[in-house]
């Protein structure tokens, strides 16, 4: 079910500004338009005869949910997503494409995932959480490290959206041993997990502000993801919204791929001169994801 994604590397003008030694990682090519389903596919292969019988719940953002609905149907499996009020309209339609149950609960994820906890307690469901999971981590992280590095066996340096830190983590635990240095890019005005590595530990009370990058929004972050960020992570970049929208605008104009805000946030960073390419080697962007609202996408490219 897993497709292997591209990896790209942009020529012309595309390639100038990005770096020589730069390639994409279109993630926004996998099955569902996310990285989501290397995880999703993982953690409904573990569960145990009863688990399955007993169907899962899963909160999410909305790509972690529809790659649950298409791994969960493809298993028989019987899946709830919960998402939140602030969910776009595209995920919500994927999820429900797919099969899953679909429950809107809460302002943002946060309250999504408590409600989804509460649910899965109700019904006696197994709760899925989009990034503090073992199998969830290994597929989203360690899986596409491999994917990566056999493609490019002088990999480098891997520039990564970061949230709740499942594929940071993932990458880092198990490319940095390597060699391989990971970073990590966040939305500056939601950045839960940049402050939790600053700390070492998830700082209570936090909260962030409203992001396109819907998908790396969040006040809470779990203790596993920050502890592999905190070990495997060389650092953190934050990135301004209008610079999200300037690399939704290149990936689109100039790398002809269509990204959502979350994917886009690597090239974003590269583009701002917040993170540079490695000295030697190649450097991978990891575009996550591609479901983006055409009307948003209309916008940024209309201004």
């Amino acid at each position: 079910m897993i497709r292997e994604t591209p990896l790209v590397r942009p020529a012309g003008a595309a390639g100038e500004r990005l770096g020589s030694r730069v390639a994409l990682k279109l993630e926004n090519l996998q099955r569902t338009g996310s990285f989501k389903l290397r995880g999703a596919v993982r953690a409904v292969a573990a569960l145990s005869p009863a688990q399955r019988a007993a169907g899962v719940v899963a909160a999410s953002a909305g790509s972690h949910g529809t790659a649950m609905s298409l791994a969960c149907a493809r298993a028989g499996v019987p899946c709830i997503v919960v998402v939140s009020e602030v969910a776009p309209m595209v995920k919500r339609a994927a999820i429900a494409a797919h099969g899953a149950e679909l429950v809107v609960r809460g302002a943002g994820y946060d309250e999504a995932e408590a409600a989804a906890i509460a649910l899965a307690a109700e019904r006696g469901a197994f709760f899925v959480s989009p990034f503090d999971d073992d199998h969830v981590i290994a597929g989203n992280g360690g899986d596409l490290a491999a994917e990566i590095h056999a493609q490019a066996p002088d990999l480098a340096r891997v520039i990564v959206p970061l949230g709740g830190g499942g594929m940071a983590g993932g990458l880092g635990a198990a490319l940095a041993p390597r060699g391989v240095s990971v970073i990590g890019v966040q939305p500056e005005t939601n950045c839960a997990m940049y402050h939790a590595v600053a700390a070492g530990e998830p700082v209570a009370g936090y909260r962030g502000g409203p992001t396109l990058a819907d998908a790396l929004a969040g006040d809470g972050v779990a203790r596993r993801n920050v502890d592999l960020c905190v070990r495997h992570l060389e650092s953190i970049a934050l990135v301004s919204e209008a610079e999200i929208r300037a690399g939704i605008a290149f990936l689109y104009r100039e790398a002809g791929t269509v990204a959502e805000a979350s994917g886009a946030v690597g090239v974003a960073a590269l583009l701002a001169g917040k993170v540079a390419p490695a000295g030697s080697g190649t450097t991978v962007v990891i575009v996550s994801g591609g479901n983006i609202e055409p009307d948003l996408l209309d916008e940024i490219l209309a201004s």
